[in-house]
């Protein structure tokens, strides 16, 4: 509760009770009568008022988030050198008047949206960028009056810091780094470079005034009509050429898998021809070895192929007809018994 204010509203009172005992008074006098210790307690409120009043002019309480400038009209400057602190604090009454200003963080917005910023209507940043496209740009700058500083902002600029120092010096700025730019590096890879020099030119130019700057916030960024449309021309334009590429890509790698299976099926057909070939090798070298062994052992038993001639023939044979060129081939012998029966040769009927 701030007591100060108490204080003067008992005093109010008091001067309240004070016209009413007058008024009871002189409307008792002149109805003839007398209002007994009238005098007395006309007296009596009117210096309790006088009192109350004074104690009230002279106290002030400071709110903690708040520092207070006094006026004085017995300093040499007209004001204290120093800032009350908070908690209650005591003026010369009738001669020192104290104006209070808030130190927490505020908020100066100002936007495109009818009713979003300080102002009612479009109040966002009308900038021109490095290559002439114009842009607009929602802002809200949050700062703070500095503690130290209260005394030369109350000097400088009164009351009237927010419109007349903070707007002013954020729009200029914002247009000032916004003509750095291209269009299209303000909405993308230059957008954080943008705010940074923003919020960097602010915090000086601020402190220069006893104010300390926490953030400063872009918004939004609007362009005119006519730069928006043929940003959303491009933008058709590479989302057409972004599907072309696609679908090139998308045919490549079918033509790349197709070439793959060819080749796989290529390198399968390779590898079971070389293994055929590899096979018929193999057989052709066993054939070879075969016939290898079979003329070393003719060359060492000259009958044995008679042998296996004799033994290839189906049994019972007793007569074998053959061309009347061929040379004798050998005697057969008898399937039947131990008797000889001599094998005969018959000429071949011309």
């Amino acid at each position: 509760m701030n007591i100060a204010v108490v204080i003067r509203g008992i005093a109010t009172l008091a001067w309240v009770a004070a016209l009413v005992v007058i008024g009871l008074a002189v409307f008792q006098s002149a109805r003839g009568k007398t209002l007994k210790s009238a005098t007395g307690l006309i007296i009596g409120v009117i210096v309790l008022a006088l009192i109350l009043t004074t104690l009230g002019s002279g106290m002030v309480f400071v709110q903690p988030e708040e520092r207070g400038v006094v006026i004085s009209a017995v300093a040499p400057n007209g004001y204290r050198d120093t800032a009350l602190q908070p908690g209650l604090r005591w003026v010369i009454p009738f001669a020192e008047s104290v104006v209070t200003y808030p130190i927490s963080k505020q908020t100066y917005t100002m936007s495109i949206a009818t009713e979003e910023g300080q102002l009612i209507g479009d109040d966002s940043v009308a900038a021109r960028t490095s290559d002439g496209q114009e842009v607009y740009i929602d802002a809200s700058v949050i700062y703070s009056v500095d503690p130290t500083q209260v005394i030369d902002v109350h000097i400088t600029w009164q009351n009237r810091y927010a419109d007349d120092l903070i707007r002013p010096l954020a729009r200029g700025v914002i247009r000032d780094q916004a003509s750095q730019f291209r269009v299209e590096q303000i909405y993308s890879a230059k957008r954080v470079e943008l705010i940074q020099g923003i919020t960097e030119e602010l915090e000086a130019k601020f402190e220069a005034n006893g104010v300390v700057l926490h953030d400063f916030v872009l918004r939004n960024i609007t362009f005119s009509a006519e730069y928006a449309a043929s940003v959303e021309q491009k933008q058709i334009a590479e989302q057409r050429a972004q599907e072309a590429q696609f679908t090139v890509e998308q045919r490549r790698q079918e033509a790349e898998q197709a070439r793959q299976v060819a080749q796989g099926e290529a390198d399968a057909a390779v590898i079971a021809a070389e293994g055929r070939a590899e096979s018929r090798i193999i057989e052709a070298e066993a054939e070879a070895e075969a016939l290898r062994q079979i003329a070393e052992a003719l060359q060492d038993n000259p009958d044995l192929l008679t042998f296996e001639y004799i033994d290839k023939l189906a049994p019972g044979i007793q007569v074998m007809l053959v061309p009347n060129d061929s040379p004798y081939l050998l005697p057969i012998p008898s399937m039947e018994d131990t008797t000889t029966i001599p094998t005969t040769t018959i000429p071949e009927s011309e």
